[in-house]
Order: C-alpha cells, then sequence, then structure tokens
C-alpha cells in the first residue's frame, strides 16, 4: 500500500449525523488571495473545519474581495495589484464551480502558494488535486468571474460594522476582530443545537490530529506544503463522503 492510499485511509474519519440547516452557525471568511495573514489562516487554521466534526453545525462561506475598490469607470482594482485581482477571481470561480466545500483544497492550494511566496504557480494547483481546469478558467476570463467579483464585492461593502482590515471573520452576524483565530470557540459558543460535535465537548480531538500528524512526518518527513494539503484535502473527502455529496471510491 503506497503513502497517498494510506493517507486517503487515515483520514477517512466517521461523519457526524446531519445537523438541521436551521441550528447551524453561519461562519464568515472575508479575505483577498495575495494578504500575508489570510493566506495564514487558511493554511494553517481553516482546515480545523474538515478535521473534525465541526464543519457540520457550520455554514462556511469564503469571499474573496477583501480591500478591493470599484473604480468610477467600473474596473476593480485590488491592493496587492493586479495579480491579487486575478486570483480574487479564480478563487470566486472555483468556489462558483464546486459548491459544498468542494473547493477549499484548491482555494487551499492557491493560498499555501501564496504563504511559501510561489503564488505565480498557482495553476499547477489543478494538476496536484486532478482537477480539470476548464470550467474554472472559463470562468475567470469570461463574463461570469467579474459578475462573482461584483457580487463579492456587494457583499463586503455591505457590512454591518464595516470591515476595518483583512481577513475579517464573522461568526452569526457578529465580527470576530483580532481574535479570529479562535474561530471554533466562538462557533461553538454560537452553537444553539441539541447534539453538540466532539470538537465542542471532547478535548481527545487533538491527541487524534497529533497521531495523525505523526504518521504523515513519518511519511514525508517534516511538515510540507503537500503534506498540509493531503491534511485538508483527505479531511473534506472524508465530510463529502460521509454526508454522500460525493463517492470516489
Amino acid at each position: 500500500m503506497d503513502a497517498l492510499r494510506l493517507l486517503l485511509i487515515l483520514f477517512l474519519i466517521p461523519a457526524s449525523a446531519a445537523v438541521d440547516s436551521g441550528d447551524k452557525v453561519s461562519f464568515d471568511v472575508y479575505y483577498e488571495s495575495l494578504c500575508p495573514y489570510c493566506s495564514n489562516l487558511i493554511v494553517n487554521y481553516l482546515y480545523k473545519l474538515f478535521d473534525s466534526d465541526l464543519i457540520s453545525i457550520t455554514d462556511f462561506k469564503l469571499v474573496p474581495y477583501g480591500n478591493a475598490k470599484i473604480r468610477p469607470n467600473g474596473t476593480i482594482t485590488c491592493q496587492h495589484g493586479p495579480n491579487e485581482c486575478l486570483l480574487n477571481t479564480v478563487e470566486a470561480c472555483a468556489i462558483d464551480v464546486w459548491p459544498d466545500v468542494v473547493y477549499f483544497p484548491f482555494v487551499y492550494c492557491v493560498e499555501s502558494l501564496v504563504y511559501h511566496h510561489n503564488y505565480t504557480h498557482w495553476d499547477t494547483c489543478f494538476e496536484k488535486l486532478g482537477l480539470d481546469a476548464s470550467p474554472v478558467a472559463d470562468c475567470y476570463s469570461g463574463e461570469r468571474g467579474r459578475e462573482l467579483e461584483l457580487k463579492y464585492a456587494a457583499e463586503t461593502n455591505a457590512l454591518d460594522p464595516p470591515h476595518r482590515y483583512v481577513p475579517w471573520v464573522v461568526v452569526d452576524g457578529q465580527p470576530l476582530y483580532d481574535d479570529y483565530r479562535d474561530f471554533i470557540s466562538y462557533i461553538c459558543k454560537a452553537y444553539k443545537g441539541t447534539d453538540p460535535p466532539s470538537a465542542c465537548t471532547e478535548s481527545s480531538v487533538g491527541g487524534i490530529w497529533k497521531v495523525k500528524m505523526n504518521t504523515i512526518q513519518s511519511l514525508y518527513g517534516q511538515e510540507t506544503v503537500m503534506s498540509k494539503l493531503f491534511r485538508a484535502g483527505q479531511a473534506i473527502v472524508s465530510w463529502l463522503q460521509g454526508n454522500k455529496i460525493v463517492d470516489w471510491f
């Protein structure tokens, strides 16, 4: 059995029972693609939604626009320049093309490259994940990409209170300000359902994760971009399979 297959099996953890949509906690992340604080949040923190059963109680949304501005002539300018505008649109298209959080491994892969100052190779993420690039390419090079960015511009500009910086993380309508890395505790506090997930009730999750990471490091050495990608991607595969959204095996 090769290392990849072992990792696939390692991350096929049981999914929790379905949660009524009315009980789910909204969790919105407003960000921009080349912001270093945003890539740090996505790469080093957001995977925790999928590593446990926390995603089962969460209505999760990424909004790639951030501090961009719409000029009077209708063009969009971005804080970190044209490359950020491109990647904002690429990630918006991925979210549009692959719903039900299937898009997250792709966004994670792109932001891993941003995090490691190698974002010009973002298109390699299609091959790394075995994804067809055509739907996303058609979107970001066409009118749909612009429609999505205008939609995210409207959502970002309508925030109340207005966002002050990015990442701007909102749980159940309340911004977390500088405490955004502690989003798990806020989600757990906001959850009003009768059956809280283990991520909110047990300390054993950290121990389980330590065993998983020890296994990854024994296979790949110290943690690399690819091992982090497996970490996010395979946890999501597990959740999607457990909820019968996809069947990849």
